[in-house]
């Protein structure tokens, strides 16, 4: 084998394709309570809060792990990172699938988010090593494309699954499939194409026994930049409305006060995560070619807000115009993508696994708060229906509760407001001159 030559491309996309298809889980069972709702609160027998609260048990691992990733990211390497990931998250998904009682239904929960947390972070490390730098945008959409295809397989087809089979007999299947997944990763994934004989596309870094100290310095560091907490609030309001709305409260909002079916409301809220992939992907191509990062985030975070509030403040809209609307969030939102390139952008290189976990930190932090918060606010407004065992919410209470999706969706506006443009350059400079700081 040529060591002078870079990796082929059927390899590259191999290895990139299993650190896919775990993350692809991960945004399975990040929206599957969506279609789950009756039979999660009839058999745990629990409220909007107590689902709410099981939902974003997802979220608090999640949002706790993006933190030490991005160093293990750095440090340790991706391919461990998802091999781990991948059988802790089946064994969170087996205690869930058997769970008697929404304790350790939650706890199997917690493992699964901490788990799949790796997960983005890992695939874009992989990235920047198997395929060319201004690839990267690209790669980060077509990577947020396969995790929606895992939303989507949450919605419809997991629906009809769990009508036809039960849901804990598919979460057991689901747990199969990610055991598989990481023996997979295990075998064939490599952190650089040198371990394979090849040329690496980014150039080598000595790495550092991971530590506490370790972490405190890099934290230090990335947030010493303006752009990086910034970019945190905006991954924030941008992701967070999109996964509260798509993974728990969109299905049964629309069957209870537009009287379509759970199919029906199913295919609306896989079409906004459709069209975020979409967005992500076609802004991604975009923002690379026109060396771009800032203006295009802002339209999509003023897009993103102006459909919100008609979609949740303005009852029965004609269902052709709550589509449109829909896909108008779904576009908006997927600009979101762009922020990881912006972030790795706005440091030196070397800090790139750390910083995307504080920025994807701050995507599914908003996840973590909305959920319960819309619950908690859901049960203080109901009026005391129950049908079938489940609670019934009327609009005046959702409205109430989705206010909380406009705040954020304005917060993440008037924060890319503030960064400044990178223009697709690379922050080299240890000091970080060359991009803007407090």
């Amino acid at each position: 084998m040529d060591p002078k030559k870079y990796p082929p491309a059927f390899l590259a996309w191999l290895v990139w394709g299993f650190g896919a298809a775990f993350y692809f889980t991960g945004f399975y069972h990040r929206v599957a309570p969506a279609v789950m709702t009756n039979q999660l609160m009839a058999d745990f027998h629990i409220g909007a809060a107590g689902l709410g609260n099981f939902s974003a048990f997802y979220f608090y691992s999640y949002v706790l792990m993006q933190l030490p990733t991005g160093i293990l990211a750095d440090y340790w390497g991706p391919r461990k990172l998802l091999a781990a990931g991948a059988f802790t998250a089946a064994v969170g998904t087996l205690l869930f699938a058997s769970a008697s009682s929404i304790i350790p239904a939650n706890l199997g929960r917690l493992l699964i988010g901490g788990a799949v947390g790796v997960a983005y972070v890992a695939v874009l490390r992989l990235s920047t090593r198997w395929f060319k730098p201004r690839f990267y945008a690209t790669l980060v959409g077509l990577t947020l494309f396969c995790g929606i295809g895992g939303a989507v397989f949450a919605g419809i087809p997991l629906h009809f699954l769990v009508i036809r089979f039960g849901w804990r007999p598919v979460m057991f299947a689901a747990a199969a499939v990610l055991f598989l997944i990481g023996a997979a990763i295990r075998l064939i994934v490599r952190d650089d194409p040198s371990e394979r004989g090849y040329l690496s596309f980014a150039a080598p870094e000595p790495r550092t026994a991971f530590s506490p100290a370790t972490l405190r310095r890099d934290l230090m560091t990335v947030f010493r930049y303006r752009n990086i907490w910034l970019l945190f609030l905006v991954g924030c309001g941008l992701t967070g409305p999109v996964n509260t709305f798509a993974g728990l409260w969109g299905v049964p909002f629309f069957t209870t006060h537009y009287g379509i079916s759970i199919t029906t409301a199913s295919a609306i809220t896989s079409t906004l995560l459709i069209c975020l992939a979409v967005g992500a992907i076609l802004q991604g191509v975009l923002s690379d070619r026109i060396k771009q990062r800032k203006s295009i985030i802002f339209i999509g975070t003023v897009t993103a807000l102006l459909a919100w509030i008609p979609v949740l403040m303005i009852p029965n809209l004609p269902i052709w115009l709550l589509i449109c609307l829909v896909i108008l969030i779904g576009l908006g939102a997927g600009s979101m993508t762009i922020g990881f390139a912006f972030v790795k952008e706005s440091v030196p290189l070397r800090l790139a696994g750390t910083v995307s976990g504080v920025y994807n930190m701050g995507s599914m932090l908003g996840a973590m708060i909305l959920p319960p918060a819309i619950g908690w606010v859901l049960d203080l407004s109901w009026r005391g229906t129950i049908v079938g065992g489940v609670r019934i919410y009327d609009l005046a209470a959702y409205r109430s509760g989705f206010v909380l999706i406009i705040i954020f969706s304005i917060l993440s506006t008037l924060a890319i407001g503030f960064t400044a443009e990178t223009h697709c350059r690379q922050a080299a400079a240890p000091d970080g001159k060359d991009v803007a700081r407090p």
